[in-house]
């Protein structure tokens, strides 16, 4: 009688074991697809955001008093760079300034947490890390309180970006 006891408590005890080892390996092989599935999605997003990152970092050059892009609306565009400042007038359909100013290619950046990070206007690239020189953002003659990918677009409004260090 112990002996069969003793054999049903082992048997017990194997399939137990049987049993967590099964769901361990199956456990780790489902976490391995699912880490290669959101890896490969992962470089996806990389490759797309790198794609439209380079089409943010080339920037147009155009002449002081050209009239740029086509739409309803318009509005004046200053550059004030080491060079000395150029005007623009602005003619969009878009009711966001940055957006305006993306289509027509006179501003580009990067995507950011806070939003669009202009680094070249008019041609011009502001490289902070090499010699602490950004592009400011105004509207109206004062610093703008939102990003120019968030500023709503005002008919009559004058916009302006400034190399400041």
């Amino acid at each position: 009688m112990k002996k069969t006891n003793i054999k049903n408590k082992l048997s017990l005890v194997l399939c137990t074991v049987l049993i967590v080892a099964m769901a361990l390996f199956t456990t780790g092989c489902s976490a391995k697809e699912d880490n290669s599935q959101s890896q490969t999605n992962s470089n996806s997003q990389i490759e797309s955001q790198s794609e439209q990152q380079k089409e943010n970092l080339t920037a147009k050059v155009y002449e002081d008093g050209e009239v740029i892009g086509e739409g309803e609306k318009s509005f004046i565009f200053i550059v004030k760079d080491h060079d000395g400042e150029k005007t623009f007038t602005v003619n969009t359909d878009e009711t966001i300034v940055g957006k305006a100013l993306l289509a027509t290619g006179i501003i580009a950046g990067e995507d950011s947490e806070y939003g669009l990070y202009v680094k070249t206007v008019n041609g011009v690239t502001a490289d902070f890390d090499k010699d602490g020189e950004y592009w400011a953002f105004y509207v109206d003659g004062e610093y703008a309180q939102t990003g120019v990918d968030q500023t709503e677009l005002q008919e009559g409004s004058e916009y302006r970006f400034k190399i400041e260090k």
